[in-house]
């Protein structure tokens, strides 16, 4: 008898683990456990997700007449703990695992030993393997080549062995905003009714963890393979077309704009990747939405998706360490409540606050910026990404927070700090103009923390910085500053800083 084991971010029938399966006397082996919801301050709405999909997912097996081992949460247990028990009772000659998606967790399982039978990922376009020989004698790994690459090898917007339109990315294009007058009327995305299996664990959740982050009266998120196929066609019948131009927008009161809403399934494996790229080029073939906007939604799952996993299971374990501009400051409470008087800080952590949901913009521009610009210690807001958003599995979270976003890696993901003024936020939103601060102030009393923060920010690292080639022309900005408004600045900067410490 084999005990397979299935995580909650691998709900899939078709996965590696049922290679060779035999529902005679096979068992199927899941677990709940407090300490994967303890190990950072998890949001609600994420601990619901993972435990009503393996619930769900248990029924499911149990339907094809899989014989399921299951843990429901009891206790205080971990999963090698719980898992070392049922290798005790059961007795199995061996223990299949498709490869975790956490570092943590597969050091753990590999305390089995000879008993332990780790199998390839195959949900992922590129398997570790495959990205350490793309990665070999690279003096620099940049997504870019890496997605080039992929679209070779898997055939993907090509055509006679170039890229459809001519182009590689259409990221000129697909910089809009909205400006004055707003989004107009949105398609609202799917959302699904949770279950009476569903509203079960909503229960378990808030009297177990009600002290938690996060609400669960607005939970709607696809928690069943079937749910994952409805909501991956919304998207594309209805936001696809506008999801190109208007990704990186943002705009008040509205947190789904015409992003997908499908991450959360991507990665607990109920969607296959596969299927979602195939579905986004067919739209694009049909003439059902332009190239620009199914080549940049294309290149979030073949590139940065793949991309970023291939990063983590590089450079794990120390990855997450890595603290390259040596930032170490305390992540403000804030970003547990959404009290702040910032406009752009308020809307975009208290629609995660609602929903356990950002798009990347509002990650990457607004709460990422902040902490960066802030001086965050960059595992502190890793840990926040990890809590707070329902998709968050640190194979992907941990890449695009410490390296692209905080730059704690050093230019390992990204080429330069992704770090910007209140400008910036102004350009893409209409959050600027419900709010106190002037994004165009550096100091004085309607400074926006943005752009001071910005330029403390280069003042601190500016001899780092100045061997980062593409920061050349914000360094040049720095020296045209008169030593007086520097001086102004610097205490400005001091100033929101013992704000929020």
């Amino acid at each position: 008898m084999n005990l397979v084991v299935i995580l909650g971010d691998q709900l899939d029938v078709n996965s590696a683990a049922f290679d060779g399966f035999d529902v005679q006397n096979d068992v199927v082996w899941m677990a709940e456990v407090s300490s994967e919801a303890d190990h950072v301050w998890t949001h609600k709405a994420r601990i619901v997700l993972f435990l009503a999909a393996m619930r769900h997912f248990r029924d499911e097996l149990r339907g094809r007449g899989i014989r399921v081992d299951y843990t429901e949460l009891s206790g205080t247990g971990t999963l090698i703990g719980e898992l070392r028990k049922a290798v005790k009772k059961l007795k199995p000659s061996k223990v299949i695992v498709v490869e975790p998606g956490e570092w943590r967790v597969k050091n753990d399982f590999e305390s089995l030993g000879e008993l332990l039978e780790i199998r390839e990922d195959r949900h992922f376009l590129s398997s570790v393997a495959d990205f350490r020989e793309h990665a070999e004698g690279r003096k620099q790994l940049r997504m870019e080549y890496f997605y080039r690459e992929m679209r070779k090898r898997y055939g993907v917007l090509m055509e006679k062995g170039k890229p459809v339109g001519g182009d590689w990315n259409y990221d000129e294009e697909n910089r809009g905003s909205f400006g004055k007058t707003g989004p107009g009327l949105l398609p609202a995305p799917l959302e699904f009714a949770p279950s009476a299996l569903t509203r079960e664990v909503m229960a378990l959740v808030e009297k177990r963890f009600g002290g938690h982050p996060g609400k669960l009266d607005a939970f709607g998120w696809p928690v069943t393979r079937a749910q994952g196929l409805e909501a991956l066609s919304d998207f594309v019948a209805n936001r696809l077309g506008n999801f190109g131009v208007y990704q990186d927008a943002m705009w008040t009161g509205e947190p789904w704009l015409y992003h997908s809403r499908i991450a959360c399934a991507l990665n607990l494996k109920l969607l296959n990747p596969r299927e979602v790229i195939a579905a986004a080029e067919a739209a694009y073939h049909r003439g059902d939405a332009p190239l620009a906007a199914v080549e940049g939604f294309i290149r979030q799952i073949l590139g940065w998706r793949e991309y970023v996993r291939g990063i983590y299971w590089l450079f794990m374990p120390k990855y997450v360490e890595r603290n390259a501009l040596g930032a170490t400051e305390k992540l403000p409470d804030f970003y547990w409540t959404g009290k702040t008087e910032m406009e752009c800080l308020r809307q975009a952590i208290g629609q995660t606050l609602d929903h356990g949901y950002a798009h990347h913009i509002q990650r990457l521009m607004v709460t990422g910026l902040f902490s960066l610009l802030y001086g965050v210690d960059p595992k502190q807001v890793h840990e926040w990404y990890l809590a707070v958003y329902v998709d968050a599995v640190e194979w992907v979270e941990l890449p695009n927070t410490l390296g692209m976003s905080q730059f704690g890696d050093g230019g390992i993901m990204a080429s330069k700090p992704y770090a910007a003024t209140g400008k910036y936020i102004q350009r893409m939103s209409n959050y600027c103009g419900h709010c106190q601060y002037d994004p165009a102030e550096s100091a004085g009393e309607k400074a926006c923390p943005f752009t001071t923060l910005y330029w403390d920010f280069l003042m601190r690292h500016e001899e780092r910085l100045s061997k980062v080639g593409r920061m050349d022309m914000q360094l040049r900005n720095l020296v045209r500053i008169e030593p007086a408004k520097k001086a102004a600045i610097v205490a400005k900067a001091e100033e929101i800083k013992e704000r929020y410490r």
